[in-house]
């Protein structure tokens, strides 16, 4: 049943990736040279659920050393309570209770029946948090749709249809929606694989997943030019 909830997770996100919208762009210099710039469903790519699985990271390890340092503090128990769980195996930390513990995703079905308040905050906590980091990141790493219609004005592109000075307007119709939907659907997966006992956890199948379709993009790219090269020279 895990693997099979894992090769359903790993289909879906492949299946997702090829969602895009192709905006058609022209060269100002050159007549009659068309292309299309490519604004994908997961803009971000996998952005989003690398910063929050670093934010849950590093407040599960805050907490945990709160925990041993000031064990009983009403204050710190509110961040987090955590209990050693052995399961058959060596003894792991897991957080029973505060903040920590409704940030951290159901043990099973059964859990989330138990106690679906934890099962509801951690959906919204992932589709909330994941949504935000998507559409923070294309404005502090240079791929907002201001930066995008800039890089296009420097390579002489514009978009067959409008003028210059009304690229960024055209491309705000698309990419912070691309970007906060996109963010919302990895959260949506990543909280799918959770639920459905994927081997691993959610954001781990979603980064390896992510990662492996990059290095596949690229692989198909690079051969693609090659052929064309090849094409030149013979």
């Amino acid at each position: 049943m895990n693997l099979l909830a894992t090769l359903l997770v790993f289909a879906i996100v492949i299946y997702f990736q090829g969602f895009r919208v192709d905006l058609p762009i022209k060269s100002a210099r050159y007549r009659g040279q068309y292309s299309s710039y490519p604004i994908k469903l997961f803009y971000t790519s996998n952005i989003p659920i690398i910063l929050q699985s670093a934010l849950v990271s590093n407040l599960y390890v805050i907490s945990q050393m709160l925990a041993v340092k000031f064990q009983g503090n009403f204050l710190i128990n509110l961040l987090g309570v955590w209990a050693d769980v052995g399961g058959g195996g060596p003894a792991r930390a897991y957080p029973v209770g505060g903040l920590c513990y409704y940030l951290s995703p159901p043990e099973s079905v059964g859990h989330i029946v138990q106690d679906p308040l934890h099962a509801l905050l951690y959906i919204i906590f992932m589709l909330g948090s994941c949504a935000f980091f998507s559409k923070t990141w294309i404005d502090v790493s240079g791929s907002s749709a201001k930066d995008v219609a800039k890089q296009l004005k420097e390579q002489q592109m514009v978009m067959r249809g409008h003028r210059d000075n009304s690229m960024v307007h055209e491309l705000n119709r698309y990419i912070p929606i691309a970007a906060a939907f996109g963010g919302l659907c990895i959260g949506a997966l990543s909280v799918m694989a959770d639920f459905l006992g994927a081997i691993g956890s959610g954001t781990g199948i979603l980064l390896a997943v992510t990662i492996i379709y990059q290095y596949f993009e690229i692989f198909v790219k690079e051969q693609s030019e090659m052929g064309g090269m090849s094409s030149l020279l013979f």
